[in-house]
């Protein structure tokens, strides 16, 4: 099944390179020139993935990803120019799955596209509900509980606790994670992989993740 794409977008010469490389790839997609009317094409359609700019005119990225967020799961890529920590932080805060920055390559980022959504679609393969402690993990609805109340997690944040609770006991370097995560060539700063601990921990409101100094993470195994 074609999956479908929403492009918010601002710069028309942008918006037409990534419509076209990525209908060329096989996707459908639907744009939309500003934040305010990319929050209501959203409300239109059901997508498989937002390209999301962040420096639009009348409602900015970062409030349509809270926006789309606050509704969902539905997996969001910042596309900006800004390059600082502090603003990839914040988006990551704002739980976007994934931050590109301008100017990029097409095909890194179809790459990067594709990886997101195959991530997601792995998740709706296998039914089964992982467990440990208070938390439970339903992989086939995408979902997380702990103590029995819902909680939102990220595509990506999602796809690390699942690798925590499918091998409990088991050390993870900053390394494995780059490299079983975020599955393309990433050239940024492994300490991303630190942010996004720090979301899932905060999120789960559970001790659960165990950070193994100078080595990496792991979710001890239950006695």
């Amino acid at each position: 099944m074609t999956k479908n794409i929403l492009i918010i977008e601002d710069e028309k010469r942008i918006q037409n390179i990534l419509k076209a490389f990525l209908e060329n790839a096989g996707y459908s997609i639907f744009l939309a020139n500003d934040g305010l009317e990319g929050i209501s094409v959203f409300h239109k359609n059901t997508y498989d993935l937002v390209l999301l700019d962040i420096m639009m005119p009348k409602i900015d990225g970062y409030t349509v990803c809270e926006m789309i967020r606050n509704e969902g799961n539905t997996p969001v890529i910042l596309l900006t120019a800004l390059d600082d920590e502090d603003s990839q932080m914040k988006g990551f805060d704002l739980l976007a799955d994934d931050y590109i920055t301008k100017p990029f390559s097409m095909p890194l980022a179809l790459k990067r596209i594709e990886a997101l959504l195959r991530r997601t679609k792995d998740c709706g393969d296998n039914s089964t509900i992982l467990t440990y402690k208070e938390i439970q993990m339903d992989t086939q609805n995408y979902k997380v509980f702990v103590s029995g109340c819902e909680v939102t997690l990220t595509a990506r944040e999602f796809e690390i606790l699942r690798l925590f609770m499918e091998n409990k006991g088991r050390v993870f370097t900053r390394e494995n994670l780059i490299n079983q995560i975020w599955d393309y060539n990433y050239f940024g700063d492994e300490k991303i992989v630190n942010t996004h601990i720090k979301n899932i921990r905060g999120k789960l409101g559970v001790d659960c993740i165990e950070t193994i100094r100078g080595v990496g993470y792991r979710i001890d195994k239950e006695n």
